[in-house]
């Protein structure tokens, strides 16, 4: 049995990659979000209020 000319098990890693994969970025777009804000929150006290 092939659906769009993979067979099955291709299918089956696909999904598998995908389940793993997904939240694995979630996480990492997390943590660089988080890592930004703090960089950007330590230069702010760096150089005080001279905005």
């Amino acid at each position: 049995m092939t659906l769009l000319g993979l067979a099955w098990y291709w299918w089956l890693v696909i999904v598998i990659a995908l389940a793993v994969l997904i939240p694995v970025k979630l996480k990492f777009m997390r943590w660089w979000g988080k890592r930004q804000r703090e960089k950007k929150k330590e230069q702010q006290e760096k150089w005080g209020d001279e905005e």
